[in-house]
């Protein structure tokens, strides 16, 4: 056997039992990932680059650390950050900003990316706000852009979706090979909506997809079942569905009490779900300084900062669950994303 210390717990692993399924020996740090330029990464997504033989994460930097932003100033302005891993996912260091060619004006957002490969082609689904603003009360638009390289980016279109006021676009090929996108309606009570594509290139709204309330959609396959995980600002809501089409609400939220590990705290927002093999993976963020036990002032630096954690997600009577605060290993593999 082999002692494994974490958090003031011993865990007693059988020896080799890493080795045995091709993991890392030790479990992935909290958090896995901090902005090293404005300390506010959030909404990641997480995507393997065939060339460069390494995971990326892309990500939306948010500029926490900014003392003199004036009202929700800080969320904006920003380009979107770009994580590496030559480790399989189990850490990560900063590697640049994308290069996106759409500027229309001056002062621009960029939040909240999706990222796909095929054929060859990366394309990025990408929430645009047209400036720099002090409220939420401002047009926000999705784009499509598209890259060899990951790194620059070719805007391609702004999809006509039902209204000005749209974020958070998850991309998920249908068993036909056309695809489906899903994304936040925030002029509808942020509810989620769906559009559908046979090229990637050209897309038909086709409404709402969900009575529920919540944002950053994400959408994958596991245990022969699709999965919808939104961020419901309490936790993650889950729901499940056998056709994409119709979806059932179950009732647990993820990441929803508060966890023991380094800046891990507060509740899990706006998730990517990377399916490897057998296992699914969590990666989320959280405001460290905004947990319930210990709140910091609001508008401070302590309560704007946000990070990358990493969870495992588990499987079990038809429901999925998560704890994170059970050490997680991760070594992932190449290969699409389903």
């Amino acid at each position: 056997m082999q002692k494994l210390c974490l958090f003031g717990m011993v865990l007693m692993l059988p020896l080799g039992a890493c080795a045995q399924k091709n993991l890392p020996r030790q479990p992935v740090s909290k958090p896995l990932f901090a902005d090293p330029i404005y300390d506010g990464a959030a909404d990641p997504v997480v995507i393997y680059h065939k060339k460069e033989k390494k995971w990326f994460m892309l990500y939306t930097n948010r500029r926490a650390t900014d003392t003199q932003a004036e009202g929700v100033t800080w969320v904006h302005g920003t380009r979107i950050g770009i994580a590496e891993s030559t480790d399989g996912g189990a850490s990560w260091t900063y590697r640049d900003t994308a290069n996106i060619n759409y500027r229309p004006v001056a002062a621009y957002t960029h939040w909240a990316p999706d990222v796909v490969e095929h054929n060859g082609v990366f394309h990025m689904y990408l929430t645009y706000v047209p400036g720099i603003f002090t409220d939420w009360n401002h047009p926000r638009h999705i784009i499509h852009l598209t890259s060899k390289d990951l790194f620059n980016w070719d805007y391609q279109s702004t999809l006509p979706l039902v209204t000005d006021k749209v974020i958070d676009a998850c991309v998920f090929r249908l068993p036909d090979g056309t695809w489906r996108l899903w994304y936040n309606n925030e002029r509808d009570g942020k509810s989620i909506y769906y559009a559908d594509s046979k090229d990637l290139y050209h897309w038909q709204d086709k409404g709402k997809a969900l009575q529920a309330r919540g944002e950053g959609p994400k959408v994958f396959q596991w245990k022969d079942q699709y999965w919808m995980i939104i961020d419901a600002w309490k936790g993650l809501q889950v729901f499940k569905s056998n056709d994409l089409l119709h979806w059932q609400a179950l009732e647990e939220r993820l990441l929803e009490e508060p966890g023991q590990g380094p800046d891990d705290q507060a509740i899990g927002g706006h998730p990517d779900v990377v399916v490897n093999g057998d296992k699914a993976y969590l990666f989320y963020f959280t405001h460290p300084g905004r947990s319930k036990a210990n709140p910091a002032p609001a508008n401070s630096v302590a309560a704007k900062r946000s990070v990358i954690q990493l969870a495992e997600l588990g499987y079990q009577e038809g429901k999925l669950t998560s704890d994170r605060d059970k050490p997680t290993f991760i070594n992932l593999k190449p290969g699409k994303r389903p």
